[in-house]
């Protein structure tokens, strides 16, 4: 088949899977948004890949990243790239287009367009797109943000309904879905996973940490995505709280303004023990988790609830225990739970998150029982094989 993977964001285990169906001899173009400020996999060819599969990066408008939070001007970036996205899946003739990430309106486009030329178009949907509008329209816009927030919640059911298969990464969205009047024959359930044979378990001095002169200390980690509503005061009060310990290192591996904020509060406080750092490449991203004694992740207080961020998967891959700052019924909050991989506490609880960190830093046994425990459910979930068969049968299925 000739298969467009179009994944907005760039995320490693969309591209394991677009990887794995070329393999299989499918024609496999993998498309990506440029511009976007979030960490990457390797989104260019290598030396082992098939001969069926290339990689296309459609433009952004270069200001997106500075306008990323003005409603309006994003909205019309978007737009554009929806166009542009569309004019790509073009030339690739496509048999089936496999879409996730994506904001409401060029997914929508980009469902139309595959309607009108016989293209089968399935939706995979990680979280509800037209949520997280309702709520950034409602606090930029509160006469009306209301009503822009219906308007997308009916473009995401529309899209939904009119799509030939939807994939959902949690049941939990099924009844959503039904309740859209989308056909439960026509939703599947696939969890995400992480691209674990891209992550193997590594000894913490490895050459990263080495170079970071981190070696011999006791390190927290974040990596990531931070903006200010990640709430970076939790990574600022632990590394306080950790001030006085030489032996002990909060690397946070970021852009962004949350990163920016941390790196002004570093200076006023004078805290030589927070480690800064850009977004690292992917190829060295095994290092990098590796380096770390417990790892550390972050959600806004207003996060989707069926959102699971795909640095909290790809921790899992590490061995290392997670200490994680997110609402309770997160999805990713209840996998932390249930594996279990670590400790979780609310977005706005600064005393518990340091807490939790304080109580790991002094229990090596429990880090070594949470670490193992992730790392098993990682191997035992992330089969790329057995992932790849389930959305084969999905992409070959007849309209």
């Amino acid at each position: 088949m000739r298969i467009v993977v179009h994944d907005y964001a760039g995320h490693p285990f969309q591209i394991d899977l677009s990887r794995e169906l070329a393999r299989r001899g499918h024609l496999v173009t993998h498309m990506f948004a440029g511009e976007l400020l979030t960490p990457r996999g390797n989104l260019a060819r290598r030396v082992d890949d098939p001969e069926g599969l290339q990689f296309r990066e459609i433009p952004m408008n270069p200001n997106y990243r500075r306008h990323k939070y003005s409603f309006l001007r994003r909205r019309n970036y978007e737009a554009r790239y929806g166009k542009d996205l569309i004019e790509h899946v073009k030339t690739s003739r496509p048999d089936v287009v496999l879409s996730g990430n994506t904001p409401s309106e060029p997914q929508r486009d980009l469902q139309r367009f595959c309607f009108q030329n016989n293209i089968r178009f399935i939706n995979w949907i990680q979280d509800i797109y037209s949520i997280a509008v309702d709520k950034l329209a409602r606090k930029k816009l509160p006469l009306i943000g209301h009503l822009i927030g219906a308007y997308y919640r009916v473009i995401d059911q529309r899209c939904a309904r009119d799509s030939d298969h939807v994939v959902v990464i949690s049941e939990d969205f099924t009844p959503i879905l039904k309740s859209w009047g989308v056909d439960g024959q026509r939703i599947t359930s696939i969890q995400n996973w992480a691209a674990i044979q891209s992550l193997p378990q590594l000894p913490p001095d490895n050459a990263w940490a080495k170079e970071q002169d981190l070696a011999d200390k006791f390190v927290f980690l974040y990596s990531g995505t931070l903006a200010m509503k990640h709430n970076p005061d939790l990574l600022l009060q632990l590394a306080i709280k950790f001030r006085d310990h030489s032996d002990v290192a909060v690397v946070v591996v970021s852009e962004g303004p949350g990163a920016d904020w941390l790196s002004e509060r570093k200076s006023a406080h004078q805290l030589n023990n927070l480690t800064l750092l850009p977004f690292q490449p992917f190829d060295r991203f095994p290092e990098v988790i590796a380096a770390s004694d417990v790892l550390m992740a972050v959600l806004e207080a207003d996060a989707g609830v069926f959102s699971v961020p795909s640095k909290v998967l790809s921790y899992l891959c590490a061995g290392r225990p997670l200490v994680a700052a997110m609402p309770d019924d997160n999805l990713a909050a209840k996998m932390i739970r249930s594996i279990p991989a670590g400790v979780v506490c609310p977005p706005g609880d600064v005393t518990g998150f340091v807490d939790h960190a304080i109580r790991l830093h002094a229990e090596s046994g429990s880090r070594s029982e949470l670490g193992n425990s992730a790392r098993e459910f990682a191997e035992n979930q992330f089969d790329i094989q057995r992932i790849t068969n389930r959305f084969e049968h999905i992409l070959k299925a007849k309209r």
